[in-house]
């Protein structure tokens, strides 16, 4: 056996082995999910030799240079204090999103002005502007990890797929007889997914500009989707207080999560795509086993609405962000809270985790963006300066970027 290469994979931490036995190239993954600035990487490489016989003696220091290279990046953003760069006076109506694209390198407004603009991260230049919609863009995504092509679907019941480089606009979907709220692209971008306040969700052919499958069950808005990882499976929240998860290829509908006594706020896959969490208005978020759509636990503390949650890119730690002005960190593996993030003034409409998965990054109605420590609770710095609500804010991917969309019609740019 021979081991021709070994390929780092950032988040999550993990290291690709790429090796050649008998003429044929393999790969394998080493997740290091574990993996922080103080772990001892001698210890490290020798348990990962005992369990990988391709890393041999001579390997071994290879493995801990690159492990090394990870713990800097990991440490690399921890005590980031950020500034405010530019403010983009984006729109001449209230923004509705905002999205980045994998790299950072640029990222999206959407706005009740009808337009979609482009935006430079590094100079806050506008790129282009995309033109044609007749009414709110409301939902806006890049087709990450490509990032070549935006998809917006607006009030006006279409949903328009665009060139990043040029501007100009590849198809319209048409098909949905209500408002598109929420669309996400599949992770091999051949399809865009979108959701109305139609009852269904539909998935558009990316090539052909055709309507690939109708997804139809839902009795009531459907306002959240994603799909997994692989992208065979895709999942849609509803009104109608279920989440239902279908089969991306055939539309067959595998199983309906029902459980909530009030309107779905999100559902999404952890990374694995073992898990599924849902969001509610009923004041709980609830976790599901993916494999078979079994209840698993509810998450519970909140005193009003769960307006957004997430997993951290591990799929260890869940966040919950309430109308009742806080947010909590949960285990996913005891369903324990492990912190309560108070300090806003407002309901807390968004919430994310950076790449490392150590912070996490809330928008209220008080105007304010915060910065948490996830392990603790503490806020470690508030982003002030717009002056109506935050109800979008993003990290790029290195964690060292914040944008921050406000319905004062300013987008901002922290560093």
């Amino acid at each position: 056996m021979k081991l021709k290469s070994l390929l780092l994979r950032y988040y999550p931490p993990g290291i690709m082995l790429e090796y050649e036995t008998s003429g044929e190239l393999k790969t394998k993954c080493i997740d290091l999910l574990n993996l922080s600035p103080s772990t001892d990487v001698n210890a490290l490489v020798e348990e990962i030799q005992k369990a990988e016989p391709v890393i041999t003696a001579s390997r071994s220091d290879q493995v801990k240079l690159l492990l090394r290279r990870l713990q800097d990046k990991l440490r690399q953003h921890s005590n980031h204090q950020f500034y405010l760069f530019k403010v983009l006076r984006a729109h001449i109506l209230p923004l509705t999103n905002v999205a980045l694209n994998k790299s950072g390198s640029c990222f999206i407004t959407g706005s009740y002005d009808r337009t979609c603009k482009l935006w430079d991260t590094a100079s806050g230049e506008e790129l282009h502007t995309l033109e044609g919609h007749r009414n709110v863009v409301y939902a806006i995504a890049f087709n990450n990890p490509y990032g070549d092509k935006i998809a917006t679907g607006s009030f006006d019941k279409t949903c328009k797929l665009w060139s990043v480089e040029t501007g100009k606009c590849y198809h319209t979907f048409r098909g949905h007889t209500a408002e598109i709220v929420c669309l996400s692209f599949n992770p091999q971008s051949t399809l865009v997914a979108t959701g109305s306040m139609d009852t269904t969700a539909k998935l558009w052919d990316i090539q052909n500009g055709e309507e690939a499958l109708t997804l139809t069950g839902h009795s009531a808005e459907i306002i959240s989707l994603s799909f997994n990882t692989s992208g065979n499976r895709i999942i849609t929240g509803s009104f109608d207080h279920t989440v239902a998860v279908w089969e991306a290829e055939t539309g067959r509908k595998v199983y309906t999560l029902v459980g909530h006594c009030a309107e779905i706020s999100s559902a999404l896959f952890n990374w694995d795509c073992s898990l599924i969490l849902t969001g509610s208005m009923d004041k709980t978020c609830m976790l599901w086993d993916a494999a078979n759509g079994k209840y698993v636990a509810t998450l519970t503390g909140h005193d009003d609405e769960i307006l957004d949650s997430c997993f951290d890119y591990t799929g260890k730690l869940i966040a919950t962000a309430s109308a009742d002005g806080t947010a909590r960190v949960f285990s996913a593996a005891t369903r324990k809270c492990i912190a309560r993030l108070e300090g806003h003034e407002g309901e807390i409409s968004k919430i994310s985790f950076n790449p490392q998965g150590n912070r996490l990054l809330t928008g209220s109605t008080d105007k304010t963006a915060r910065i948490w420590d996830a392990q603790t609770g503490q806020c470690l710095q508030v982003l002030e300066g717009h002056t109506d609500e935050i109800f979008s804010c993003a990290f790029n991917y290195k964690g060292n970027i914040i944008i921050t969309g406000s319905k004062d019609n300013t987008c901002r740019i922290w560093r």
